[in-house]
């Protein structure tokens, strides 16, 4: 059976330039730490590699590398210096988990933070995110962003979703995850306006993270990143194709109005439930998901979609489809074969 992948947002595929990448960087046999010429060699991959994703990046603070997204989300939870934590209420779990006792910061029913209602940010590391990973909603970072720093807080964004598509925004911290733009999983990085906003942790990556580097995971993520976001405009037009296709079969699009990444589109079938769509789906050869990849086993409503106001039925019958640089409008013309059958079956039941 020929499958069609859908599901870019949890896990793009490697691109080429990245596998090739990766391949030589292991060729490397040699720790970046070790004083010798292997391990000096070794070094300077790793340095020019951090080089590399800072200047796709146009970044001109630092980089700790990571294992990930997850991981450069809690050490700036986790080792920030400001002595409270404002977060949005559409966070992802990387997020919320080391987020206890923190203030939610509310959204409207788009889905987006209001900046006038930050409310007091002395003292506050303020994490919003850049894309929403189930809605693709885009918040309003620069508004945002000036009102933290007006208010004396630092404004962390996840945007996992968002690098090596979209340009940054302007913020102190930024995480981002190389798995999710064609880089290799097991890298990414905390983007880090000035090391002055951390307390350091010790070890490697100039005491900021422990544990041996991975050379070949970050020469990797850098050529990812190189290969550029040009596709982006026929994202657009095939979301746009997709999200017509489910309109006219009765279908709904979450956060229609907002302002949105073009990679992630989220629709609903009224009447049928995300899970039922996801079997089908996937037995015709057709990779979706339902909501955020780290919390598509559960049975609890998506905590995004009801902050938004929806009610736990409706946000139990949302699926999201994301697509990247290899999507074609075959791809798009597969999905919408299985989803608006489905569709017309719920209506001709009702």
């Amino acid at each position: 059976m020929k499958r069609t992948y859908l599901d870019h947002a949890a896990t793009a595929p490697i691109l080429p330039e990245a596998r090739e990448a990766m391949l030589a960087g292991l060729a490397l046999d040699a720790n970046p730490s070790s004083p010798h010429a292997a391990g000096r060699a070794a070094r300077r991959a790793l340095e020019n590699a951090r080089e590399r994703v800072k200047a796709s990046l146009e970044w001109n603070g630092e980089l700790v590398f990571t294992s990930g997204a997850s991981e450069a989300l809690m050490l700036a939870l986790t080792r920030t210096h400001a002595g409270r934590r404002a977060v949005s209420a559409v966070e992802h779990e990387a997020v919320t988990r080391h987020a206890t006792g923190a203030r939610v910061l509310r959204v409207d029913a788009r889905g987006l933070v209001d900046p006038d209602a930050l409310g007091d940010v002395s003292d506050t590391l303020v994490a919003v995110q850049q894309v929403n990973n189930e809605t693709g909603v885009l918040q309003p970072l620069g508004s945002i962003a000036d009102a933290v720093r007006a208010g004396g807080g630092v404004l962390l964004a996840d945007c996992a979703q968002g690098a090596g598509k979209i340009p940054l925004p302007d913020c102190d911290m930024a995480a981002i995850s190389a798995h999710k733009f064609g880089g290799p999983p097991g890298i990414g990085a905390l983007l880090v306006r000035d090391f002055s906003l951390l307390a350091p942790t010790g070890g490697q990556e100039r005491g900021y993270r422990g544990g041996t580097e991975n050379v070949a995971g970050a020469m990797a993520m850098a050529a990812a990143m190189e290969t550029g976001h040009a596709w982006m405009a026929e994202a657009l037009r095939l979301r746009a194709k997709l999200e017509d296709a489910v309109i006219e079969a009765g279908g709904e699009i979450v956060a229609a109005d907002s302002p949105r990444i073009a990679t992630i589109g989220s629709v609903r079938i009224p009447g049928l439930g995300s899970a039922v769509q996801l079997i089908r789906l996937d037995g015709a050869g057709i990779a979706v998901s339902a909501g955020s990849a780290c919390s598509s086993g559960s049975l609890k409503a998506s905590r995004v979609l009801t902050a938004m106001g929806m009610d736990e039925q409706a946000a139990a019958e949302v699926i999201r489809v994301s697509v990247g640089p290899d999507t074609t409008e075959a791809d798009i013309d597969a999905f919408l074969d299985v989803w608006t059958a489905l569709a017309q079956q719920v209506r001709a039941s009702a």
